[in-house]
């Protein structure tokens, strides 16, 4: 079966952890990012805080969610898209693994801190994380650009 192209794997690792590995033919892995997903998903309510969260719902979303599972989907959900990017037709890039881990540990990070205020502001389980996401892989990128360029 032909790979995918990297961009078509992770865009649809983006709209759910697995699809990108089906997409390039690793069935196996996919499902098992599928079943993790759903077991996280539900498990964490992740779902339901969503629809608060963009109903504009921000404090029922941080009622309903249940954070010791929501705390594992960041690391799923950054590998799945890295294992589906990594796996599609076309070059590796070196170290292109550092910005989806730094994404992933800023979108943990911005969960953590969730429960909390900033600028007077509650964001809630959805919007900070997602919001962490943004300086995360800034970073990724720029610590990736050091080592390429120290590493040559």
């Amino acid at each position: 079966m032909k790979n995918t192209y990297k961009l078509e794997a992770i865009l649809w690792s983006v709209a759910f952890p697995g699809f990108g590995q089906l997409l390039n033919g690793q069935l196996i892995k996919g499902i098992m990012f599928i079943v993790l997903e759903f077991i996280i998903n539900v498990n964490s309510f992740f779902n339901q805080a969503i629809m608060f969260s963009f109903l504009g719902q921000i404090k029922e979303a941080a009622e309903v969610v249940n954070y010791q599972w929501l705390m594992f989907y960041p690391c799923v959900y950054m590998f799945a898209m890295y294992d589906a990017y990594k796996c599609a037709e076309g070059e590796n890039p070196r170290f292109s693994f550092v910005p989806f881990a730094f994404g992933a540990y800023f979108v943990t990070i911005g969960l953590m801190y969730s429960p909390n205020k900033f600028f007077g502001i509650f964001f809630g389980p959805i919007w900070l994380p997602m919001m962490s996401l943004i300086p995360g892989l800034a970073i990724g990128f720029i610590i990736r650009y050091v080592l390429i360029k120290t590493r040559t």
